[in-house]
């Protein structure tokens, strides 16, 4: 690994307010790099109900001289479905707006997410500008919600392919974390499912993808992970599936987060 930089921390910086939440994010800037800093944009996961942004993995991206920015975002107890990606959104086209006040770059933005936060950059990942998922959060609708490169751990992608799954938990439920995420339960909520889905929205000129995926996953099915693998290279888009095997739902192994960081470095840094 590079010898790691010296990084400042700006925390608890508001990207956008709702009627009643102040969404906040913590940015990790290194300080030596000089000139504009590709950025990762860290989404927490929790099955869309809890969690928090402390402690996202930076240690290799940092010492890569990468900033780091790790977002909260409104639970499903909050509000429902596309509540969760139009704040993702508005984050990032924060970060744009404000990328010369902390020296980011705003044409090299990529996103790392794990589980719930798996799909919500593997959703930013698709829908980049697609106009039903934009929302009205925040003060930059100028500024694009683009990516340019994706990592996604172990993302849920077609709510309706988990049900009848191997794993832990009922899909037919009404208290899945996906049927509280879309409203209710799966099979009443076909738009929204739809609508979720990151799957629905890919294009040929969607950003690279690197998926890892649990082959014991028993939380979110492996199947997800190659639905949306198979469907982004059906459409000409690069993407890497990586299955750990014996792993189940979460892995924290240096090597893996190493093979992210060069992921980021090949795609933000050519």
């Amino acid at each position: 690994m590079p010898q790691p930089y010296k990084v400042h921390v700006y925390h608890n910086l508001e990207y956008a307010r709702t009627e009643d939440k102040a969404l906040l994010l913590d940015l990790y800037v290194p300080e030596e790099p000089v000139g504009a800093l590709p950025t990762v944009v860290w989404v927490h996961g929790g099955a869309w109900s809890m969690g928090n942004k402390e402690y996202p993995p930076i240690e290799r991206l940092s010492a890569r001289g990468f900033a780091v920015a790790s977002i909260s975002y409104r639970f499903s107890q909050e509000a429902i479905f596309p509540a969760q990606i139009h704040d993702c959104k508005a984050a990032v086209r924060w970060l744009r707006a404000h990328a010369g006040q902390y020296r980011l770059d705003p044409e090299r933005i990529g996103a790392w997410g794990a589980s719930a936060g798996g799909h919500l950059v593997a959703l930013l990942g698709t829908s980049g500008e697609v106009a039903g998922l934009e929302g009205t959060v925040g003060d930059h609708p100028d500024q694009s919600s683009r990516l340019q490169a994706v990592c996604d751990y172990f993302g849920p992608t077609d709510f309706l392919a988990m049900i009848g799954q191997p794993g832990d938990l009922d899909r037919e439920s009404p208290e899945a974390p996906e049927a509280k995420l879309v409203g209710g339960p799966l099979r009443e909520c076909p738009e929204a499912v739809r609508s979720a889905n990151p799957l629905t929205y890919i294009r040929p000129d969607n950003p690279p993808f690197l998926i890892l995926h649990g082959d014991c996953d028993r939380i979110v099915p492996l199947n997800q992970s190659m639905l949306l693998h198979e469907g982004l290279i059906a459409a000409g888009v690069p993407s890497t599936l990586r299955v750990m095997e014996d792993a189940g739902h979460g892995f924290e192994d240096p090597e893996i987060e190493e093979q992210v960081a060069e992921f980021f470095e090949e795609q933000l840094k050519r």
